[in-house]
Order: structure tokens, then sequence, then C-alpha cells
């Protein structure tokens, strides 16, 4: 019987050293060569983008489009190299090629190679932005990494009952467009429920655009009650995942207070795990998680 942890061994390849240097390279950030990799890319990846705006502006795609189309080129050419030089380098390529980063960094080439067969599709080259995703992996570099994990853990936590809110403003909608649709009729401009719904959607988000709207007395009461029921409810995810965030730190506070030492010289408080030394005194610090002789 083969385990998942064998499984996943017999995934991997052997690498020869020029591999190994490179994996290093691309896919690590704990070497200074991985960090301005990482740094480097996202910075060609933002410089990418930015022609593709430039290039959506009428006047600049009349005057430069030629100079936009090869810089497009080059860019699109070098992240070709960028994603075969992954696999060649992975130990696992079919994981890589699967995985999030890998199936990004795949979308982000194709639109330049469609757009010689459609050239519509030229536009979705604004897909590499997502490649920004990777700035994630830079966080480590920027010791936020532990900031990040919490406001996705606090995500994570919200999604039950962010899900259950939207849910619930789904049937408010819904409710609020087959009213309207009662009450004002095809003759006003709403034409079906679907529509009707679209119009309580931009009602209740505070939206409002103006396309269709209420002529009757009744039709503007509910549409008056939607928007203060809009300002109500508005606030409520921001306040479930702020919540949550202030949960996660208060726990990290609770874990920093009972990760806490006291100098044995000066009574001082040290709550930073990796100090060796009292920042007021100078001397020794005891190691985390020991405890003196007469507590023991």
């Amino acid at each position: 019987m083969v385990t998942g942890k064998t499984t996943q061994d017999m995934s991997k390849r052997a690498q020869t050293p020029l591999q190994l240097s490179f994996y290093r390279v691309i896919f690590g950030t704990e070497t200074r060569a991985g960090k301005w990799f990482d740094i480097i890319l996202i910075m060609v990846i933002l410089a990418s983008v930015m022609v593709i705006m430039l290039d959506s502006i009428h006047e600049y795609h009349i005057n430069y489009g030629v100079l936009f189309l090869q810089i497009e080129w080059a860019f699109t050419l070098m992240f070709t190299a960028e994603y075969l030089i992954r696999l060649w380098c992975s130990d696992n390529r079919k994981g890589y090629a699967i995985s999030v980063y890998g199936i990004v960094d795949l979308l982000a080439l194709m639109p330049t190679y469609l757009s010689l067969l459609l050239p519509q599709a030229a536009p979705l080259l604004i897909i590499r932005v997502l490649r920004i995703l990777r700035i994630f992996r830079v966080l480590r570099l920027l010791a936020l990494l532990d900031e990040a994990n919490d406001l996705a853990r606090a995500l994570h936590n919200s999604t039950r009952k962010i899900f259950v809110f939207f849910s619930m403003m789904i049937l408010m909608a819904t409710i609020f467009g087959c009213l309207i649709y009662v009450i004002e009729g095809p003759e006003h401009g709403f034409n079906s429920i679907p529509h009707s719904i679209y119009w309580a959607i931009v009602t209740i988000t505070t939206v409002g655009y103006g396309d269709v709207v209420p002529m009757t007395p009744m039709g503007q009461v509910l549409s008056a009650v939607g928007m203060l029921m809009g300002y109500a409810v508005i606030a409520v995810p921001t306040g479930i995942v702020t919540a949550e965030l202030t949960l996660a730190q208060r726990l990290h506070k609770e874990r920093a207070i009972r990760a806490a030492r006291n100098c044995t010289t000066c009574a001082h408080v040290e709550s930073d795990p990796e100090a060796v030394y009292c920042r007021h005194c100078g001397s020794s610090l005891p190691a985390p998680g020991h405890q003196p002789e007469d507590e023991a």
C-alpha cells in the first residue's frame, strides 16, 4: 500500500545542480537572488499592464500602436521563457502546472498568441495583472506575512456569515423586484421581473444608475424603503470581517502575553520570543517556556 506521502515523493523528479540553482531563485524567497527575482518580476508585470492600459487610449494607440505591439511581444516572449523555465526546473511539474500560480502564468500568455487568430482577444491581456498575486510571496521580504495570514484567516472565518448575508440580500432584492414589477409594470419601464430585480439591487446598494425609476407614489415609497434598508445593511460585511480581525488580534496578543518572559535580574517583561538578552539591563533571558525552579 502506498501512502499519500510516498505518492507525493514519487511525483517529484531528481534535479540537476543547474535545475536546483534555477529552482532556488525562481521558486524561493529565502536567498537574496530569489527575493530580487520576485521583486523584478512584479515590476515587469506592472510595466506590461501599464503598456496594455496606455494602448487602450485611442490617441496613444494611433501614435504609438506599433511600438506598444512590439513591447507587448517582448513581454510575452519574456514571460513565455520564464514559464518554460519554471516547468523545466520544477521538481513537480504537474503540481506547478495545475497550481493557482501555474494556471495564472499560463493564462497571462494566451491572449497574445490568441490575438494572432482573434484580434478581439487582445484586451484579455489585462488578465496579466493577476500575476501580481505573487506579491504575497514577497510579503516575506516585508515581514508582513503574519498580518497577511491574519487577514486571510479572518476572511476565511467570515465566509459562512457573509454567504448567509448575501443570500438574505438576494432574497430581499427578489422580493423588492417582484413588488415593483407589480406596482409599476412594463408601462413604466419595468419590463420583466429579472429587470425589476436588477433595479432592486441598484436601489438597495444605493448606486442609483437612474436608467429605470418608479413613477407611481407607491413605487417611490417602495424605492425609499429599499434605499433606507440599503444604508442599514451595507456595513454588515465590513462589520463581520472587522469582528474576525479584532478577535484574531486579541488572540495574537494573548499568545504574546503567554510567551512573555521575566528577566531574572530586573523583572522586566520581554514579549519577543526571539530575544536572548534583556533590553532593559542586558542580562541573559530564560529560554521560552522555561519555568523557575520554585514554579516547576
